[in-house]
């Protein structure tokens, strides 16, 4: 019995319900399928001749695949469920890897990317809306946060596994042979996910007409200002990251042999810094989420916006492995306040459409982020330095923006749902 109760109190703890669990499996399962190759995909597209500008424009329809992406998938979720919409998504991404497996061409690159790059991004409405349907507001930041800790399992171990697939087989071989388990691994979580998520398929609320959930302009009369803010600094902040983002596997195998003094990190040695920063963002997950739910937001936030800024300019002081080490455990730190702000999100949207309002933001934001992935090619032909440079200009001024305007948030317990009152 004592055994009983301590192991409901810590699933209650965690916010471990059915569906959750199957979420996040799910989660684990696809990401480290996607990870074992997607991370490496830059080097493939040099390898097989796409170029500089292909890694840019690759970046850049991730992120304007990430926008055209959210605001369906956000819809796709309130008008069928979670449960059959990621099963559409699953199957999306599965075609995509099936693509680059089949055809070693670099513009097939970019067609199977239109299926598979965005997984995380057209999932992630439905994902967030389980969590605020089946966990009450005091719990939303962990539900958030242990969906966020799963995703980065994968994060730090495809990669690794990913590297040994190109140190063994080649750039080429390697990825495809990579993009194969990815498959393999995808199939297996898309029939765990079916049968633990519990179909949430109800309909409508009462009185909401279906154009309202596929009418971006309906939603956005909705958002309110203390959103729209948030929305604000997170373009900039996301103008920061994305700017170098695509490069930084470049920066580290390839840029630091040409920069006298540096030394260039193999795709093994790439793929042990990864899990540095996914081991990094995963040690501190459960306890800020533990404190977030538990007092205010914004400092949470805050200091996720100074650790997203200073990893570019750290980046480019650091010329060999070892401060590569110290620069993605940086990197690592800048998911401290992540699952803070999308449960910000989350209750700062209405109660009745949380999946479509955070289709939205994610549509508004990435749209418009897409220019900086675009823009990071063009930087980074003209000067590396330059890239990190100007990506650390935009962080700063994100982080100033949201410490001068953004919102902070109470304690969610006790409280009543914040999605009407934070307006």
């Amino acid at each position: 019995m004592a055994s009983e109760n301590g192991l409901k109190r810590l699933t209650d703890f965690f916010g471990l319900r059915r569906s959750i669990v199957g979420m996040l499996i799910m989660v684990v399962l696809v990401g480290l399928g996607e990870k074992m190759a997607e991370r490496f995909l830059p080097i493939y597209l040099l390898a097989l001749g796409g170029g500089i500008l292909s890694v840019g424009f690759l970046n850049g329809m991730d992120n304007l695949l990430s926008a055209l992406y959210s605001f369906p998938g956000g819809y796709l979720a309130e008008r069928y469920g979670t449960k059959r919409s990621l099963l559409l998504f699953n199957l999306m991404a599965m075609f995509g890897f099936l693509l680059v497996i089949l055809i070693p061409w670099w513009p097939a690159v970019f067609i199977g990317a239109f299926f598979f790059l965005s997984w995380t991004a057209i999932s992630l409405p439905a994902t967030m809306k389980l969590v605020a349907s089946v966990l009450p507001a005091h719990k939303r930041t962990m539900g958030v946060t242990m969906q966020s800790f799963t995703r980065r399992i994968p994060m730090a171990l495809g990669p690794v596994i990913g590297g040994f697939f190109i140190a063994g087989w080649g750039e080429v071989t390697g990825v495809r042979l990579a993009f194969v388990a990815a498959f393999v691994v995808a199939a297996f979580a898309t029939v765990m996910q079916q049968v633990l998520i519990v179909d949430d398929r109800k309909g409508h609320p009462a009185g909401a007409k279906p154009a309202a959930y596929a009418n971006p302009f309906v939603l956005f009369r909705r958002m309110n200002r203390p959103l729209r803010n948030l929305l604000v600094s997170d373009i900039l902040i996301r103008f920061c990251e994305q700017i170098p983002d695509a490069f930084v596997v470049v920066w580290c195998m390839k840029t630091l042999a040409e920069i006298p003094g540096g030394t260039a990190v193999s795709a093994p040695m790439f793929g042990l810094l990864t899990t540095v920063e996914m081991a990094t963002a995963m040690a501190i997950y459960i306890p800020v989420a533990y404190l977030a739910d538990r007092s205010r937001k914004k400092p949470f936030v805050a200091a996720t916006f100074v650790f997203f800024t200073a990893f570019p300019l750290v980046l480019s002081y650091c010329h060999s492995f070892w401060p590569l080490v110290g620069a993605f455990v940086l990197r690592g730190f800048k998911e401290f306040g992540e699952p803070t702000r999308k449960a910000l999100i989350m209750d700062l949207a209405p109660d009745d459409q949380k999946a479509g309002m955070f289709g939205l933001y994610y549509l508004i934001r990435d749209v418009i982020v897409s220019i900086a992935a675009f823009g990071g090619a063009f930087l980074w032909a003209k000067s590396p330095q330059l890239a990190l440079h100007v990506a650390f200009g935009f962080g700063v001024m994100g982080t100033l923006w949201f410490l001068i305007f953004g919102r902070d948030l109470g304690p969610a317990r006790g409280r009543e749902e914040t999605g009407a009152a934070a307006g």
